[in-house]
């Protein structure tokens, strides 16, 4: 149960958040925004807010914003077609209703001449026994009705394709940037709960049931020397204990003013082909604002490198498509590091928010990367690509990423069972 909950929490945080900066920028920038979404395939839960519909979805395979403009509008007024026209008091048209009409009382019933819902707001058109065309102002916000469904208008300044190529930009790079941004408050948050490692010479946790324990050492211990070595630094105190596995050494420590030397054997472990000297303490740490927000500045950069460096090796053919995991071994993964604590569970979501973003920012269609090749493209060539080959191209990308997907998901299973 355990698994599950941090599973959903990860996931969930993950791509709430990922979906947020697309959400904000795109909302800022005066963009529709039809529905966020987390999941994808059959609705499980949704409520309404400000214009969008927030939805969760059965399957977890990521989330998205449906901005308006970027799907095929559905509502198309064709001249002849029967409408029912709800007004507000200033006879401005508020709902059309396309179907059901008789479920709305004081509709007046028209036969569309001419229509434009995008630039000029109107409506022109016949009522029943009357010759004479009328013409009726639409609402911005305005609402379709068709078979019990509402949906709003999208004037061309609410849609996607009508902001500048710099807000379109935005509002597509704020998906990934987000899972930055999460990683790194993550990690200042890791900082301030366990503190930040220091090159101190003393002695931080001592593991239960070490060497170290057994001896006596404390933590908070300051250490002077290691046989008659000064030690200034966490790096030297590892230095001559590392060359001294299964060997006797004499440590002089400072504990509450008063200095003592105890002696103690380094257990031997193996790394790799070598044998090395242990105490089962950790590195001496400190708890600071400053101190973590650095930590969580240096953290999310070493795993940006090490992520990217892992997807230029894929890209390279160091790594096979095996290698991948889908949400089927991010559970597995999750299921192995909920045991050592909420901790590493933290670290867990940080990185693989990091992972996401990077995967998002590469140039293949139907990812964030691949929209914002395309705005380059835009960019250089001073106009955009035609929408319906653009709309192809992040269709067919989007297919082969499904199919991905469940190759992936596929060999995790196996994984699993092996």
């Amino acid at each position: 149960m355990n698994t599950a909950i941090a599973f959903i929490l990860i996931f969930g945080a993950l791509v709430f958040f990922h979906e947020l900066g697309h959400l904000y920028f795109a909302k800022r920038a005066g963009i529709l925004c039809r529905e966020f979404a987390i999941g994808f395939g059959p609705k499980l839960y949704s409520f309404e807010k400000n214009e969008t519909v927030y939805t969760i979805r059965l399957l977890p395979l990521g989330g998205y914003v449906r901005m308006a403009g970027e799907d095929p509008e559905t509502v198309e007024l064709k001249p002849g077609t029967k409408v029912g026209l709800v007004l507000n008091e200033k006879e401005e048209v508020t709902k059309i209703v396309l179907d059901n009409r008789e479920k709305y009382p004081n509709v007046r019933v028209i036969e569309v001449d001419q229509a434009d819902l995008e630039h000029k707001l109107i409506i022109s058109g016949y009522e029943e026994y009357e010759e004479e065309l009328q013409t009726f102002r639409v609402h911005e916000k305005a609402h379709c009705v068709s078979a019990g469904e509402e949906t709003q208008i999208a004037p061309f300044n609410r849609q996607f394709g009508s902001k500048t190529l710099g807000q379109r930009a935005l509002a597509i790079f704020a998906g990934p940037a987000m899972n930055f941004v999460l990683a790194f408050v993550i990690f200042i948050v890791i900082g301030l709960i366990q503190g930040i490692p220091v090159d101190k010479s003393m002695i931080g946790k001592v593991m239960p049931n070490s060497v170290a324990e057994k001896a006596g050492l404390h933590e908070g211990d300051k250490i002077t020397s290691i046989n008659q070595q000064p030690t200034n630094s966490w790096k030297d105190i590892t230095n001559i204990v590392r060359e001294n596995p299964g060997k006797e050494i004499t440590i002089d420590i400072t504990r509450d003013s008063k200095k003592m030397a105890i002696q103690v054997t380094p257990a031997a472990e193996k790394e790799g082909d070598v044998t090395v000297g242990k105490l089962g303490v950790q590195e001496p740490v400190e708890k600071s604002v400053l101190g973590s927000i650095k930590l969580g500045f240096d953290e999310t950069c070493r795993w940006t490198k090490l992520i990217f460096v892992s997807l230029i090796q894929l890209v390279t053919g160091h790594f096979s498509i095996n290698d991948l995991s889908g949400p089927v071994g991010i559970y597995n993964l999750t299921d192995q590091v909920v045991e050592y604590g909420p901790i590493r569970v933290l670290s867990l979501a940080a990185v693989l928010s990091i992972n996401l973003g990077l995967f998002n920012l590469l140039p293949v269609p139907a990812l964030d990367g691949g929209r914002l090749f395309f705005f380059l493209i835009e960019a250089l060539r001073g106009k955009p690509i035609d929408r319906q080959k653009e709309g192809m191209v992040h269709f067919i990308g989007f297919a082969l990423l499904m199919l991905l997907m469940l190759v992936v998901t596929w060999n995790d299973i196996r994984k699993f069972f092996l």
